[in-house]
C-alpha cells in the first residue's frame, strides 16, 4: 500500500473510532461513561484496551492489550524490552499482584560496576549494556492472562501488530522525544535506523513511522506466548545483541526469567482500603506508612496545599523514604524486611509524635541517601463493565530506557540495573547509597517506587491511582487518593491539581510551578523547608466508579504525552 493509502486508511480508523468510543484527553472534567475505560499515555494505546472489553474482554485482557500498544505508541517507557508490577482488584472483592520487575543477570556480581578506585565506571550503571537488566513485561502479561485473562492471546497482540506494521503518526510528543535524544540513539545503528529515516532525517509530523522489526517480535509472541520472548528466535537475537555490545544476558537468563504473582500490601484510610504493590516495589509499603501518619490530622480542615498542609506532608514523606531506603528490597533476597511494623498505625502515631507543627525536620545525612530514579515512566488503569480494576505500572526507566534497540528486533531494552545500589558500603551525603537490601545480586530483583494502587470500600473497587515519575510516584500516588478522599475532588481535578515532592535526601522539597499560592510558599519556607521549583511531576492515569451515578469516570493527566481516557 501506498504512503497515502495507508493515511487514508489510518484516518478511516480514526473515524470509526470516534464513532464507536468517548475519549477525554485530560482537564478538570472526567470522561464518563456507562462501560468500561482505559486511560493512557497513548490514545491509540487507550482504544486498544477499550476494543478488547468491547470484544468481550475484562479489565486484565484490556490491560493486556494497551500494554503491548503501549510498546508501539508511546516508546519512551511503552515496552516490551523493560518490567513492572500490576494490581489488579475485582468486583467481587478479590485482589492480586503480579510483579514482572527485571533482575539482574546471572553473571551479575555486587561490584560490576565498579573500577579500581572503588567509583562507577563511566556511568556504566545506567549507560551501556551493562545497564540492562533481563526483561520482565511479557512473562508478566503472559502470566497475568493465564491467571486472570478471558480473550484469546493472539487476540490481545493483534492490535499492536497492526499499529506497528502499517504505521502510527507522528506526534509532536515522538517527534520532540526522538530529537532529544538523537545523541543517544546514534551511538547504535540499530537504535538510530528505528527513530529516524535511512537517510539520517528526523520524521515530521503526522508522517506515518512503519516499525517491520518490532511488528515481527510481536508475532512470535503472538504465536508461541511467553517462549516467543524468551526462547527461540528473539532469544537468541537478544543475547547476541548483547555479547556483541558488552552485556552479560545470555539465553539462560531470558528462559529462566519468572514473574511473581503476590499478596498486595494492604492499608485502611478513613474507612476506605489501600490495596498496592509489595516489594521489590517500595511503593506501597511508603504509601500505606504515609497515609497512617496522616491519617491523624483534618486534612480538610487545613485545606488543599496550605502551608500546613504541605508541612505534614512532607514530614510524613521524610520519614517513610527514610525507612525506605534502610529496609526495602527485593522479598525474595531480604527475608527480614519489616513491612508489617512500617505499616502499622501503632507505629505511624510515634512517627506523628515526632513532627512539630512550628518548624521543619532535619533529615541527616550521615544515615542514608538514594541513587537516582529516572521519571520516565508510564501509569495505565483499567476498569470494565463488571466494575473490575487494574492499575499497572511499567517501564524502561530512563526515558526510551538504555536507548538501546534489538538488531533485527525493534524494541528497546531497559537499563534498569542502576537501580540498583551500586557502591557497597559507601553512604554519603552526595547521594551514594550501600545499604545491603538493595545490592546487585545474580537473579535480583531491584526496588522500583512504582506504586500500581486501588481504593477500595466494603471490599469494592472505588478508583485507582498510580503516576510515572521516578521516586516521586509514591508522594504523586498518595496526594491523588488525599483529593479524592480528604478534598472531595473528582478523579480528574485530582489528578490535574499542583504536586510537591520530598525523599528525605536531599533535603528539600520540589513543588510544582504554580500549584501552591505565593502566600502559602512564603509561610511553608518560613517553618525551615527549603523549596525548588520545578516542572511537571508525574502524568496519572485514573479510573473511578460512581456507583450512586451508575457511570464509570475517567481521567488522562495532561501533563505528558499523547494520552486519553477511552470509554464505551
Amino acid at each position: 500500500m501506498t504512503h497515502k493509502g495507508l493515511l487514508k486508511s489510518f484516518v478511516l480508523l480514526i473515524s470509526l473510532v470516534l464513532a464507536t468510543a468517548s475519549f477525554a484527553e485530560g482537564g478538570r472534567t472526567p470522561l464518563r461513561v456507562k462501560n468500561g475505560i482505559v486511560t493512557s499515555a497513548s490514545r491509540l494505546a487507550s482504544q486498544a484496551g477499550v476494543d478488547a472489553m468491547q470484544a468481550g474482554g475484562n479489565a486484565v485482557d484490556a490491560a493486556i492489550a494497551t500494554a503491548f500498544a503501549l510498546a508501539v505508541t508511546w516508546p519512551t517507557a511503552g515496552n516490551i524490552g523493560g518490567g513492572g508490577f500490576m494490581v489488579y482488584h475485582g468486583e467481587d472483592g478479590d485482589a492480586t499482584t503480579f510483579d514482572f520487575r527485571e533482575k539482574a543477570p546471572l553473571a551479575a556480581t555486587e561490584r560490576m560496576f565498579l573500577g579500581l578506585d572503588g567509583n562507577v565506571v563511566n556511568n556504566s550503571n545506567h549507560m551501556g549494556a551493562l545497564s540492562v537488566g533481563v526483561p520482565g513485561t511479557v512473562a508478566g502479561l503472559w502470566k497475568a492472562h493465564q491467571e486472570r485473562g478471558s480473550l484469546p492471546w493472539e487476540q490481545l497482540v493483534a492490535p499492536a501488530i497492526k499499529l506497528a506494521r502499517e504505521g502510527i503518526p507522528i506526534t509532536y510528543a515522538l517527534q520532540s522525544g526522538f530529537l532529544r535524544n538523537k545523541s543517544r540513539f546514534d551511538m547504535y545503528p540499530s537504535s538510530q535506523q528505528k527513530f529516524f529515516k535511512a537517510d539520517g532525517s528526523s520524521y515530521e509530523l503526522g508522517e506515518l513511522w512503519v516499525q517491520e522489526d518490532l511488528a515481527h517480535t510481536l508475532e512470535l509472541i503472538q504465536k508461541n506466548g511467553r517462549d516467543g520472548f524468551y526462547k527461540g528466535e528473539n532469544a537468541k537475537r537478544l543475547a547476541d545483541y548483547m555479547a556483541a555490545n558488552g552485556g552479560i544476558i545470555t539465553e539462560e537468563d531470558l528462559e529462566i526469567y519468572q514473574p511473581v504473582e503476590r499478596a498486595p500490601v494492604r492499608g485502611t484510610y478513613r474507612g476506605y482500603e489501600i490495596v498496592s504493590m509489595p516489594p521489590p516495589s517500595s511503593g506501597g509499603v511508603a504509601l500505606i506508612q504515609m497515609l497512617n501518619i496522616l491519617e491523624g490530622y483534618d486534612l480538610g480542615a487545613m485545606g488543599h496545599n496550605s502551608s500546613a498542609y504541605l508541612h505534614v506532608l512532607t514530614e510524613s514523606m521524610r520519614r517513610a523514604y527514610a525507612d525506605r531506603a534502610e529496609h526495602l528490597g527485593d522479598p525474595d533476597f531480604n527475608e527480614a524486611m519489616p513491612i508489617a511494623r512500617l505499616m502499622d498505625k501503632d507505629y505511624a502515631a510515634k512517627q506523628r509524635a515526632t513532627i512539630d507543627m512550628a518548624k521543619a525536620d532535619i533529615s541527616d545525612p550521615s544515615k542514608f541517601a538514594e541513587p537516582y530514579e529516572s521519571e520516565e515512566t508510564t501509569h495505565f488503569s483499567v476498569v470494565d463493565k463488571d466494575g473490575n480494576m487494574v492499575s499497572m505500572t511499567y517501564t524502561l526507566e530512563y526515558g526510551y530506557g538504555s536507548a538501546m534497540v534489538v538488531a533485527g528486533g525493534g524494541y528497546l531494552l531497559n537499563n534498569e540495573m542502576g537501580d540498583f545500589n551500586a557502591m557497597p558500603g559507601v553512604t554519603n551525603a552526595r547521594g551514594a547509597i550501600g545499604t545491603a537490601p538493595n545490592l546487585v545480586a545474580p537473579q535480583k530483583r531491584m526496588l522500583s517506587s512504582m506504586t500500581p494502587t486501588i481504593v477500595a470500600k466494603d471490599g469494592k473497587p472505588v478508583f485507582t491511582a498510580g503516576s510515572p515519575g521516578g521516586k516521586t510516584i509514591i508522594n504523586t500516588t498518595m496526594q491523588l487518593i488525599l483529593n479524592v478522599i480528604d478534598h472531595g475532588m473528582n478523579i480528574a481535578e485530582s489528578v490535574e491539581a499542583g504536586r510537591i515532592h520530598h525523599q528525605w535526601l536531599p533535603d528539600v522539597t520540589s513543588i510544582e510551578e504554580r500549584a501552591v499560592s505565593a502566600d502559602s510558599l512564603k509561610l511553608y519556607e518560613a517553618l525551615g523547608h527549603p523549596v525548588r521549583v520545578r516542572g511537571e511531576q508525574g502524568a496519572a492515569m485514573a479510573v473511578y466508579h460512581d456507583r450512586e451515578a451508575g457511570l464509570f469516570l475517567g481521567a488522562s493527566d495532561s501533563r505528558r504525552g499523547d494520552g486519553a481516557a477511552v470509554g464505551y
